[in-house]
């Protein structure tokens, strides 16, 4: 049971360029989902951490407020290998502790104060900041122009390399866990596989809906009749006729399955596709995930000097910016590939 090759719909010429995930080549901030308020019972920090998992940074939190980690409220996780802003919560009776905190690695940029606290799921997106080197002007100009195509005709919204561990084992794992072959006690592990094999899933099928798309000559998206769309307020409908207008104005966006109990499934023509990646006797809670994504404001700046290329973009939340550079190269990373320090870059 291999991950297969991530297709895209641009047929890009292969464009050549090194990324780096480290402190300094890889930025994430998070952008939360509203304003907060200023007033309420709970106190809402923005942090940086570098080189530190989200579960880390909410442990490290947790030992020194002598909380259940279970009480700092977060709303997504962020890359390990890099320098990454998001907003943390607890309640207000821990300000006065917190304003003594310090650690190396965790900086708290600002604090602000809110009604509830932050639940996973509690943001809009990500804006990432990427350095990729070993370019001439002339291929930053090409990865410029690639990157805006895009975002317009939109990004398969795979999940990326990061969601199966440093190698393929854990999707053979999570297969034979839930075939009931291998027994996982672990509750955090077993959450962990089950996400795996639904995120594998989705991956292939996605890949045969993109391949089915370029093989009708199309470099967009091909609907098909029976699709799950999802609106920009997350509601699902499958229309009696297919939106092709409402698409292109990008009002709609067909989904995918993430395979599970109490979820909708495709119907007629996209059904026919959609089953061969399902498992209805799944347990778990299935969802619908969007097939595409559109990245949004993208900037680029070339450093002559450095042959270096830095770009910077919006994803929605639950996106990968490595899935989008991978749309951008015409080629697939694997954790291996991604190495941490240019320094030890291969020739």
């Amino acid at each position: 049971m291999k991950e297969l090759d991530r297709e895209y719909l641009q047929s890009t010429q292969d464009i050549d360029f090194k990324f780096y995930q480290n402190e300094k080549d890889f930025v994430v901030d998070e952008i939360p989902l509203g304003e907060f308020l200023g007033r309420g019972n709970y106190l809402i920090f923005k942090v940086q951490k570098v080189e530190l998992t989200t579960w880390d940074m909410i442990a490290i939190f947790a030992e020194y407020l002598a909380i259940p980690a279970q009480k700092i409220g977060y709303a997504g996780l962020k890359d390990k290998h890099a320098t990454t802003t998001q907003y943390l919560s607890v309640e207000t009776k821990y300000e006065a502790l917190l304003k003594k905190f310090h650690h190396k690695q965790i900086k708290i940029l600002s604090t602000t104060r809110h009604s509830h606290s932050i639940r996973m799921g509690d943001l809009t997106g990500n804006r990432f900041s990427i350095n990729l080197y070993e370019l001439d002007v002339m291929d930053a100009g090409k990865i410029e122009k690639v990157a805006r195509k895009i975002a317009k005709s939109g990004l398969p919204n795979y999940f990326g390399y990061q969601r199966f561990g440093r190698d393929a084992g854990s999707i053979e794992q999570a297969r034979e866990m839930i075939k009931g072959e291998l027994f996982i006690e672990d509750a955090k592990l077993k959450s962990f596989l089950i996400s795996v094999y639904q995120s594998y899933y989705f991956n292939e099928w996605l890949r045969e809906r993109v391949l089915l798309s370029k093989e009708s000559g199309s470099s967009e998206f091909v609907l098909l009749s029976g699709d799950i769309y999802m609106s920009k307020d997350g509601k699902l409908s499958t229309p009696k006729l297919i939106p092709t207008k409402e698409f292109a104005a990008k009002k709609i966006v067909p989904t995918g399955l993430l395979c599970g109990r109490d979820t909708f499934r495709a119907k007629y023509d996209a059904s026919e596709i959609e089953k061969k990646y399902d498992d209805e006797f799944l347990q778990d809670k299935g969802h619908r995930r969007e097939a595409l994504v559109y990245p949004t404001d993208i900037d680029c700046k070339y450093v002559k000097k450095e042959t270096m290329l830095n770009i910077s973009f919006t994803m929605p939340k639950g996106s990968y910016a490595t899935v989008f550079l991978e749309s951008i190269a015409g080629k697939n990373y694997s954790a291996k590939d991604v190495k941490q320090d240019k320094s030890k870059k291969s020739r």
